[in-house]
């Protein structure tokens, strides 16, 4: 299929080989509908409105003609729209106003970044600050980063660089369409052209439907060293096809969990068990020393992050599915006005002690044709000092943008795909840069909902959840769109319902009449009509969870009655039902011990119960007459469901009780000042 594009394009755009870079096939339909031409638009001097009637438009011949020296200079001119959005990474053009990427040139963010900045349109204050930097110790200027010569430069290139229309209509009025999701082969194609030699994969996972978001066999889908075992030989780092990719694991929108950041702490077990029982047989023997949970919200470890990322320098690719907060983390993690002197100097030694050390031991690796030998730094440094800065792009991967102190961030907003293309920005004058990749395809749920209750989907706030008892012969509707249906007879579940939709209680049957359009109520529905058609069963589950100590209370604490669980005549089980992209539902169930067997589940079936059971959950769970209690679920298509050991969300996010409630300090009694008064003559 590459090779098909390929040759579409040399047929169709044959002007694209004088290019001084190479525009990427990845995510550009926009390249095989017209012949694609920069505009590079400059008003006359004595004009300060903007006209297009007499811009100049440097024509692809004229810049193959100005020569290999001058080529950057003119498409990296301060009148030339920048080479792609740095809001979701599409290549700029001006030919589809469909397509993301698209600039209209009336606007007034691109008539401010087009126009040249004349000499009666410097402000009072920048004449103010020239003149105290030009009186001002040469020594106190160079320590402050600035410099007389290029001090003009510097206020010049102090315009905010405009996103273009797509990005502007998603962050002023909430209007835009996803791009077409990238598979993961092209994310792993894209990281194999990085140009780095020390690359590090942020693994993103979203905790409002964690670990649903997992990217199953990461390590082999992108080609990486797997990552290190509890073996104590195992090595720290690995050299894999010449380059060193490690991987972490950063749970995002941790607020969501608990209101405060030291509940969240002590969910950390919790979380990296799940995370190893999700990533399968491999995970037993890992190392899960590489699991952050953060809130970009809050700022909770987002400094450590962020502290990691300068240390570590080099290429850091933010990898994960849509709607998991990619763009929000890279906007607090990004290393922001910090710069470093002695990085350039240090970066060139540690590049060619590596180069050496590499080429000694890996002599045929480089000189190899199939095998890319490791890259130096000294070609980071020298694209941060100005020096042939277009080369670090390949087919797929673009250029870096500009390297200023606090560049322009990738926008936040709800719409899955927003991100287009991958978006470079480089810190540090070479030290690396961040790269916020475009997502994966989490879910297809939003295909079943209405276009005005999309946004709804994504839970944005921390949600204290009513307790909802599901007594026999009821069913929990949520959103008319999900249903849950105890099957085990006589028993009472409770349900707390962390996601954004609704929550109704009703009867079984008018629960499936609702959701399949059978019945007309006045119950909200989110889904689409012919989202009715396609429900069917995700499949049976069990509620195998022990979690009796954590929901007795002062019976088994050790504070109040320091009861054993064993003595109790009880047994609470608890489950978490995931809806991917969406949330969880937390389903209790209070079992009597004689309606057991009297043996409690054997070690060998509480460690079976404890894994994380993927996806497809079609298949039913066990039999009716197991000691578990069961409950069904009903979705689109019978997808989108999961199952996880309880996080006991309610026990952290309940509502105080008002019966608990401190009372006010009463008023007090004016019937002794009445007596007094009436006394007295």
């Amino acid at each position: 299929m590459r090779a098909v594009l390929t040759a579409a394009k040399r047929s169709i755009l044959p002007q694209l080989n004088s290019y001084p870079w190479a525009v990427p096939e990845f995510l550009c339909p926009i390249l095989l509908k017209a012949p694609f031409q920069r505009r590079l638009a400059k008003p006359t001097p004595t004009s300060k409105r903007f006209s297009t009637s007499r811009r100049r438009t440097t024509s692809v011949q004229q810049i193959g003609q100005a020569g290999a020296g001058h080529e950057t200079a003119i498409v990296r001119s301060r009148n030339t729209l920048p080479l792609s959005c740095p809001g979701c990474g599409a290549f700029s053009q001006t030919i589809s106003p469909d397509e993301a990427g698209f600039y209209t040139e009336n606007r007034a963010a691109v008539k401010a970044y087009l126009c040249d900045e004349t000499e009666d349109e410097v402000k009072d204050e920048d004449m103010i600050f020239k003149s105290a930097i030009s009186q001002a110790d040469g020594s106190l200027v160079q320590g402050l980063g600035f410099e007389s010569n290029n001090l003009h430069t510097q206020q010049k290139n102090a315009k905010p660089v405009p996103v273009c229309d797509r990005c502007h209509n998603l962050l002023h009025h909430s209007l835009g369409t996803s791009i077409v999701h990238p598979s993961i082969e092209s994310i792993q194609q894209i990281i194999s052209e990085s140009p780095h030699t020390h690359n590090h994969i942020y693994h993103v996972l979203d905790a409002a439907d964690f670990p649903m978001s997992l990217i199953p066999n990461l390590q082999h889908s992108l080609s990486l060293t797997p990552m290190r075992t509890q073996n104590r030989r195992s090595k720290h780092r690995q050299w894999h096809r010449g380059r060193i990719a490690e991987v972490s694991f950063i749970i995002t929108r941790a607020d969501l969990l608990a209101p405060q950041k030291e509940q969240v702490d002590t969910l950390m077990p919790y979380l990296i068990e799940v995370l190893r029982s999700a990533l399968g047989r491999t995970g037993a023997n890992l190392r899960m020393g590489n699991v952050r949970c953060v809130s970009a919200k809050r700022g909770w470890w987002t400094k450590h992050v962020k502290e990691a990322i300068w240390d570590r320098g080099g290429a850091g690719w933010m990898v994960g599915k849509v709607n998991v907060g990619k763009s929000n983390l890279f906007e607090v993690v990004f290393p922001k006005g910090r710069s470093s002197d002695g990085d350039a100097e240090r970066l060139r030694l540690e590049a060619h002690h590596e180069d050496s050390l590499h080429a000694s031991l890996y002599p045929a690796r480089m000189h190899s044709d199939d095998v890319a030998g490791p890259q130096s730094l000294i070609g980071a440094v020298e694209r941060s000092e100005g020096l042939d800065q277009d080369d670090a792009g390949g087919e797929l991967l673009p250029p870096a943008q500009a390297e200023t102190p606090y560049p322009v961030m990738p926008i936040i907003s709800p719409l899955p795909g927003t991100t287009a293309s991958p978006i470079r920005v480089p810190f540090g004058k070479g030290k690396g840069e961040l790269i916020d990749l475009p997502g994966l395809e989490r879910s297809s749920l939003e295909r079943y909902v209405k276009h005005e209750h999309r946004k709804e989907l994504v839970m944005t706030h921390r949600i204290a959840p009513d307790q909802q008892s599901i007594k026999p012969g009821q069913s929990l509707l949520l959103g008319g769109l999900i249903r849950i249906t105890p099957k085990t007879p006589d028993l009472v579940f409770l349900a707390y319902a962390f996601v954004p939709l609704s929550p109704h209680l009703t009867s079984t049957e008018k629960a499936a009449a609702i959701q399949t359009g059978e019945r007309a109520s006045g119950v909200p529905t989110v889904g689409e009509d012919f989202a009715a058609s396609s429900t069917s069963s995700a499949g049976i589950f069990q509620l195998k969870w022990d979690v009796t100590r954590r929901r007795t209370g002062p019976l088994t604490s050790s504070s109040a009655a320091r009861l054993n669980p064993e003595q109790l005549p009880f047994i609470v089980y608890a489950a978490d039902i995931l809806i991917e992209g969406c949330g969880w539902v937390e389903i209790v169930a209070q079992v009597r011990k004689r309606r057991c067997t009297a043996v409690r589940p054997s070690a060998e079936t509480s460690e079976e119960a404890g894994t994380y059971r993927p996806l497809s959950t079609s298949e039913p769970v066990g039999e009716l007459n197991s000691i578990y209690p069961e409950i069904e679920v009903f979705s689109p298509e019978g997808k989108f469901i999961g199952i996880r050991p309880p996080m006991n969300g309610w026990l952290l996010n309940k509502k105080p009780d008002p019966a608990h409630a401190r009372k006010k300090r009463p008023r007090r009694s004016m019937r002794s000042m009445k007596a007094a008064r009436m006394s007295t003559p």
